[in-house]
């Protein structure tokens, strides 16, 4: 990251890049090699656009109506139908930083050059988080299985000039007015892009790296807690000693009782148990439970954000345009990887609370 900006390139976002857009209203743009593979990709779109052959999504209709032609002057009609279609989220408006982390998202799988997309519609992604216009995304009609296509719709519908958006001020607008403001022309799709643009998992992935990120802060607290817990009680912290850990080798219980033995070092109440007058026999299950507790969801966070990690080294897009230059239809896109571990985190911390 450069000027406040975050460069969207071929290869995976860090965590800290995503929470500099998606929190610190960081700017973004797209790197040179990310625009050459888009053009590579959108080329073998376009030679693939008036063959005789169906190509799903490119001359084809979509979902049941995959083997229906479409004919060439329908094609930008029919993606354009595919976003205003599925932009039908309804319920509260989804946080600033969910959209935001979800469009950069987006764009970075559009920057593979694996979906087919122009590079000019994917600027306009980068220029809409750039100029801090945020579409109106409602909490409810994800459907999961087939990736966050209502989100995404909304999204997409906004950059064509169309719904609802906030601004940098977090006015609501139209979006057409937001971006002509912003210098901005909505685009206009062709083939593939509206699939493209709606076919991905990246707003429970954006979910999923700023709820790690929190939950590892929350977990360091718990520690603090866990240890002022202790001395309030006038407890000792013999139970959190490193042998005693290694007899359970969970990293996360070691890093935690390895925090906690750092927290109260020094303290007088737990050298006051090392002397031969002290006859506490053992401390409450709430205290001496705390490494195993924090532990837990230590290790929950941790096979999170491998899960996250994998998530954003991926291309998610269906069809998608290989590197040897085949388009293939897949089941990429289906949210289960990201849905069971989001799971598994609230599960966490659900139990952690003390």
């Amino acid at each position: 990251m450069r000027d406040n900006t975050v460069e969207v390139g071929t290869g995976p976002l860090t965590p800290a890049e995503i929470l500099a857009v998606a929190r610190g209203g960081a700017g973004v743009r797209l790197s040179v090699a990310a625009e050459h593979e888009m053009a590579a990709g959108r080329k073998v779109v376009e030679s693939l656009a008036d063959d005789v052959e169906p190509h799903y999504g490119i001359s084809t209709g979509f979902g049941a109506l995959a083997v229906r032609h479409i004919p060439v002057d329908r094609r930008a009609q029919l993606q354009r139908s595919l976003v205003r279609s599925h932009a039908a989220g309804s319920g509260p408006e989804v946080e600033r930083e969910v959209v935001r982390a979800l469009m950069l998202l987006r764009l970075s799988t559009l920057a593979t050059g694996r979906t087919g997309v122009r590079a000019e519609t994917a600027q306009v992604y980068a220029a809409m988080l750039t100029a801090g216009i945020t579409p109106v995304v409602r909490e409810y009609g994800s459907l999961g299985c087939s990736g966050d296509l209502a989100p995404l719709a909304h999204c997409a519908l906004a950059a064509m000039g169309e719904g609802e958006v906030r601004d940098r001020s977090g006015v609501l607008r139209p979006a057409a007015g937001a971006l002509a403001d912003a210098g901005i022309t909505p685009v206009v799709l062709v083939e593939k892009e509206g699939l493209a643009l709606i076919n991905g998992t990246d707003g429970m992935l954006g979910m999923l790296v700023l709820a790690c990120h929190d939950l590892r802060t929350a977990l360091r607290t718990a520690d603090v807690v866990a240890a002022m817990s202790v001395e309030a009680q006038l407890g000792t912290d013999a139970a959190f000693a490193a042998d005693l850990q290694a007899l359970r080798p969970h990293p996360g219980q070691a890093d935690s009782a390895a925090n906690l033995r750092a927290l109260l070092a020094g303290s007088g109440i737990m050298e006051s148990h090392r002397t031969p007058d002290c006859t506490r026999v053992q401390d409450a299950y709430s205290l001496r439970c705390a490494p195993q507790v924090h532990g837990a969801a230590r290790d929950t966070v941790a096979h999170a954000e491998a899960v996250a990690g994998r998530e954003l080294a991926s291309a998610v897009d269906n069809p998608v345009v290989t590197a040897d230059g085949r388009v293939e239809s897949n089941g990429n896109f289906h949210g289960a990887p990201l849905a069971y571990v989001l799971d598994f985190l609230a599960i966490a911390v659900a139990t952690s609370r003390r």
